[in-house]
């Protein structure tokens, strides 16, 4: 059985979009891409740590066509290289309903059923499946209990608007804090693994 690992860059009211740029996505009308380049002090290394051991990435359509235009044409010595060639080698598992445009090295579209294929995935051998951005893929993953692992990279700041991590489909469920760590900069770096059903209790006296 696979693992199923999501990592996420998120502001404390839970947006996660265009983390990385001003014109990464500015759709909806957002305005603050580039919102966790001021707090970039090496939270970052709980993302690497996803990419430690061998992985597949899974990807919405819209953030696959962002890494495709980014990671191919890293340059050698540029300081992402290590990750572009992870990146670039690993197969790449795409939401998408146009699988004839996959243009990037092992794309693979997950076909017009994305559950089905990605529970599929998880029943088979092979190295863990780690989703990056892709906030309608990563929805329908916690709707159907999908999710083993989530990295959160939590930003002292509060967006208001934008593409959140979390929706009202997400699955009940429970999950164990495996790690923790406070950067310089305010930003927690946290590691949560699936740990059953959500439990309940009361307080009142018996």
């Amino acid at each position: 059985m696979r693992r199923l690992i999501v990592p996420a860059f998120t502001s404390l009211d839970g947006v996660m979009q265009a983390p990385g740029g001003p014109q990464e996505d500015t759709s909806g009308g957002f305005a603050h891409g580039g919102w966790i380049v001021p707090y970039a002090d090496g939270s970052g290394e709980v993302m690497d740590g996803a990419f430690s051991r061998p992985f597949e990435l899974l990807l919405g359509r819209r953030t696959y066509e962002i890494f495709a235009a980014y990671w191919p044409h890293v340059a050698e010595g540029a300081p992402h290289r290590f990750i572009a060639d992870l990146f670039n080698h690993a197969t790449k598992h795409v939401a998408t309903h146009h699988p004839g445009t996959l243009q990037w090295h092992n794309s693979r579209a997950l076909g017009s059923d994305v559950v089905a294929a990605v529970r599929e995935l998880k029943r088979g051998d092979g190295p863990d499946l780690v989703t990056q951005g892709s906030s309608e893929l990563v929805h329908q993953l916690l709707a159907t209990d999908l999710v083993d692992e989530l990295r959160l990279i939590v930003h002292p700041i509060l967006l208001g608007r934008g593409k959140r991590l979390f929706d009202d489909r997400a699955q009940p469920s429970a999950f164990r804090l495996d790690a923790t760590r406070a950067t310089a900069t305010g930003v927690l770096v946290s590691r949560y693994v699936r740990d059953g059903d959500v439990r309940t209790g009361s307080f009142e006296s018996e």
